[in-house]
């Protein structure tokens, strides 16, 4: 319980220190623009990744927590690359940041839009451009149509924003967090994951295109079961997997056609359910492997 409670006071001090100059750097962005907006945002960048890196510090001084990350990381600094993955728990963004700050463009998230009411976390994400999205129920969309898609044309905007700088997009196609419940609910045809949602990707490499530099698939496993945040800072989280490719897109689904009604909208899913696959045998294999090697 040590542990716990200098993580839990030292995350917030953390969070101000770097988030306070994020935000004032945010209110400086909207008074500047073209070359200067730039280089406004290439300073909010620097100091997001002192944060992350300096958050990644805190964990290894406080946990036993072991990283295994292994695969493909010929990542380019300066280039456009769409991140997926499968979602478990908030651990997952701490692994993907461990993965890809300071090697790769810094990431962004889609966000719920709730969210940036968050004390100074929140409007960091807003001054480094970070797609919020409103979240309907279906209810809700019954009762007001004209709501639908709304989602997907913040989406559109944020890549258009995005093809002026560098950036890794991280999108958690499943479209909520991982759970046996879930998986049963959705009948999904996958051991260890939910199934894949495309409308979020195929707006982003539509919207991106040819600009895009690299497509990386990311499981994250959490071989030992319970991956919940208080579990990780109460160091009960011995080990987590990460395991990364690249993969490169076909030409055929660098266009728009992959965000309508027809055949290559249903082509690009049995690819996006393809990957899917391939990914659940992995984390199989992950899974496999340790506890029939490291577990008696």
């Amino acid at each position: 319980m040590v542990r716990a409670l200098a993580i839990v006071i030292l995350l917030p001090i953390n969070l101000v220190f770097w988030g306070t100059p994020i935000l004032i750097g945010g209110v400086v962005k909207l008074v500047t623009f073209g070359a200067a907006r730039r280089r406004v945002i290439v300073v909010l960048v620097w100091l997001a990744e002192r944060w992350a890196l300096s958050t990644n510090r805190i964990f290894d001084i406080f946990l036993d927590t072991r990283w295994h990350i292994e695969g493909d990381q010929d990542f380019d600094r300066h280039g456009h690359n769409l991140i997926i993955s499968n979602h478990v728990s908030w651990v997952d963004i701490f692994a993907i940041l461990r993965v890809f700050v300071g090697k790769a463009p810094f990431i962004r998230f889609f966000l719920k839009r709730i969210l940036i009411w968050f004390p100074i976390i929140g409007q960091a994400c807003w001054a480094l451009e970070f797609p919020f999205m409103r979240r309907y129920t279906p209810e809700y969309l019954a009762r007001h149509p004209e709501k639908r898609g709304r989602d997907l044309e913040t989406t559109r905007i944020a890549c258009r924003r995005y093809r002026r700088i560098p950036v890794s997009i991280v999108n958690f196609i499943e479209g909520t967090r991982f759970s046996e419940e879930k998986r049963e609910d959705q009948r999904s045809p996958y051991r260890h994951l939910l199934r894949p949602r495309i409308g979020g990707i195929s707006f982003v490499i539509a919207s991106m295109a040819e600009q895009l530099d690299g497509m990386y698939d990311v499981s994250v496993v959490y071989p030992t079961g319970d991956a919940s945040m208080w579990r990780f800072i109460t160091n009960r989280l011995p080990w987590v997997e990460v395991r990364v490719r690249r993969i490169e897109i076909p030409a055929e689904f660098l266009a728009a056609a992959i965000t309508d009604p027809g055949q290559v909208r249903d082509r690009f899913k049995g690819w996006v359910e393809e990957i899917w696959r391939e990914k659940d045998q992995v984390i199989a294999g992950v899974l496999d492997w340790y506890h029939g090697t490291l577990v008696p």
